[in-house]
């Protein structure tokens, strides 16, 4: 079975030194395949104004193919030609084939490309003849996942009407096939749209090789996010056709994370090289994603901890694999304290949607949970500064404890602010001043904390990254230090005028809707928060998926929480929650406070359920953009506090 492992550098560029000298290691930890995510992060001869600014030289890229062949790994280029095309779609020569079209006719800035439009076949055939003699390995992978917004396309209707979805799709695989095999490469493809469209198996070319990615630890089979997290099996079918198996795990972060979930990831890794052997499958393929927002040393020590399934004994626990990776990495010493303590700061992992929010706004995150639950982890991230580790990894804890202390910040602001409300409305103006200055002192404490991050994202991303990049963490800073000025001088106007207290802060609107939003049927939908314009119209406020990207919630049956809230000008103001793409939500404690009064709609326990369980249609024919169902609370009654 090939053992390989992938580079996402359609994220950010990652310095080539860097990239070369991690070859001999991952060549002596047995992998012997390397895939290569590239998008616009490579100047195509052929496609000129495809590549971003910092983007390869054709010349740096054949030096990373052909040193990587030199170590015995061969290199599969990722060329995506239908999903994530966005680095074709946003060139002025290639925006007419995206998918999705204005009501007059006209490409959005947004999508992917349309398999029915006359010039796809050409961009195809110039990246591949661009990308073919570095296909060292025989191979090319031509994407093709989450595809879902397939057949929209005007010129598509036709063609969908008449063969399905399914075999529209099938009939795309067979054109970029012919396109792969005249170039004498095997074409690999993602698997997850044939979940979707399991007719499409019996038209599909034998030779092909489907790579099956989930990202989840699982018992026999993996399971599908956009249904319910249904278990599936495609090995026997497209065995039975002549293709090639292939199981994903994946090593990092989803999106936002600073950290890897070691744990998840582990044990993700452990149920695909299970499965791989007991399928037969052709490849065990580690996969890694968007990590600009952490440091891709994290990942490395995933990807030589996975190593231990075929180095060591693959029923090795994780810890103990965890070890081993921290090991083959950085040496043996204290390589057991690092792994128990990353396995540690699983259980305080930042992510979903969620917690990642308060990246944009510190105003939709409130509820009744309060700061203490976040203050726990500020403390533990604090201990854990001081145990001795790799400097990439120590400045990952300490962004990370940044980040813990930025949400109990966040949440004990906004009590203050409720608090200073009570008091004014209680008329005792004596005790205002001393809980302004703790606000204000509260916040210079923390800037000195943020001022200090500075170097530390700054470690994260140049131990493999140029200055002269965009860090996105740095970005982060730069927001949150915009919105903790707004509020110092919100407090200061307060020290001067306590009818301050009245208006909205940057922790808290001058009414506060908030809901407990419950999730029990984890899938792709997202809650929405919509108000009412003097037209009639409603306006889209807020979204937030659900999903959470982790073991625990990646189950058909879950039990997840969160409180979602948005500031408000007037407890007048019409709103409405909504429920976007698949599956069912519940929401409950909804209620409006300015922090001194509340307001709850009928009924002070109501549990309102949005959407259903079992859904009539599949992702692919969901418009993600627009709710399927919706509520509107009327405020009924009213608390004092």
């Amino acid at each position: 079975m090939i053992r390989a492992f992938q580079w996402d550098l359609a994220r950010q560029v990652e310095r080539l030194d860097w990239l070369l000298a991690q070859l001999p290691k991952y060549s002596k930890w047995g992998y012997n395949e390397l895939y290569l995510h590239l998008e616009d992060a490579v100047d195509y001869p052929s496609l000129p104004g495809v590549a971003r600014r910092d983007a390869y030289s054709w010349r740096q890229l054949t030096r990373l193919v052909t040193t990587a062949q030199a170590h015995g790994i061969g290199v599969v280029p990722i060329v995506n030609l239908l999903g994530h095309t966005q680095y074709l779609i946003k060139t002025p020569e290639w925006r007419d084939l995206n998918e999705l079209r204005a009501a007059d006719g006209s490409p959005l800035p947004e999508g992917q490309i349309c398999p029915s439009h006359p010039r796809t076949l050409e961009v195809a055939t110039k990246l591949l003849d661009d990308i073919a003699p570095l296909c060292t390995a025989g191979k090319v992978h031509v994407g093709l996942d989450e595809s879902f917004v397939i057949g929209r396309h005007p010129l598509a209707r036709e063609d969908v009407a008449t063969l399905g979805l399914g075999g529209y799709f099938a009939r795309y695989v067979n054109e970029l096939h012919r396109l792969c095999t005249d170039r004498q490469l095997q074409m690999g493809i993602w698997a997850d749209m044939l979940v979707l469209f399991p007719d499409a198996i019996a038209e599909l070319p034998a030779g092909i090789a489907a790579y099956d990615w989930y990202y989840y630890a699982f018992g026999r089979s993996p399971r599908f996010e956009a249904q319910n997290f249904r278990a599936y099996d495609l090995a026997p079918k497209l065995r039975a056709r002549g293709i090639d198996y292939w199981g994903c795990p994946m090593n990092g972060a989803f999106r936002h994370e600073p950290l890897p979930v070691f744990g998840d990831r582990l044990a993700n890794a452990q149920s695909w090289w299970r499965r791989c052997r007991q399928v037969g499958a052709s490849g065990f393929l580690v996969t890694g994603w968007e990590p600009n927002r952490l440091a891709l040393e994290t990942t490395m020590v995933v990807d030589a901890a996975i190593a231990s399934l075929w180095l060591d004994d693959e029923d090795i626990d994780q810890v103990s694999m965890l070890e081993r990776g921290f090991t083959r990495v950085y040496g043996k010493r204290q390589a057991r304290e690092r792994a128990r303590l990353m396995m540690a700061c699983d259980e305080r992992a930042f992510s979903g949607y969620a917690r990642w929010e308060t990246h944009l706004h510190w105003d939709s995150c409130q509820g009744r949970d309060g700061a203490a639950l976040y203050a726990a982890d500020e403390r533990f991230f604090a201990r854990a500064l001081h145990q001795p580790l790799p400097s990439v990894f120590a400045a990952s804890l300490q962004w990370r404890h940044y980040l813990a202390a930025r949400d109990r910040l966040i949440r004990h602001q906004a009590q203050l602010v409720h608090r200073a409300r009570r008091l004014v409305h209680r008329d005792r103006r004596a005790l205002l001043p001393r809980l302004v200055n703790m606000a204000i002192d509260e916040l210079a404490a923390f800037r000195e904390l943020h001022d200090r991050c500075r170097a530390t994202v700054d470690t994260m991303w140049l131990s493999t990254r140029r200055q002269s990049q965009p860090n996105p963490n740095r970005r982060i800073l730069s927001d949150d230090l915009v919105r903790l000025r707004e509020l110092q001088g919100w407090w200061k106007k307060t020290q001067r005028d306590d009818t301050q207290l009245a208006t909205a802060s940057p922790v808290t609107g001058r009414w506060q809707l908030r809901l407990l939003v419950h999730t029990t049927h984890p899938n792709l939908q997202a809650v929405t928060v919509e108000i009412q314009q003097p037209d009639g119209s409603w306006r889209l406020e807020l979204q937030r998926y659900l999903i959470e990207f982790r073991n625990h919630a990646a189950r058909r049956r879950a039990r997840l929480r969160h409180w979602l809230s948005l500031p408000l000008d007037s407890a007048d103001t019409p709103v409405r929650i909504g429920l976007c793409g698949l599956g069912t939500f519940s929401i409950s404690d909804t209620h409006l406070t300015d922090g001194v009064t509340e307001w709850r709609p009928s009924g002070r326990y109501r549990r309102v359920k949005l959407g259903q369980t079992k859904d009539p249609v599949s992702i692919v024919e969901v418009d993600r953009t627009q709710a399927r169902a919706t509520w509107q609370p009327r405020w009924v009654t009213q608390l004092q506090r």
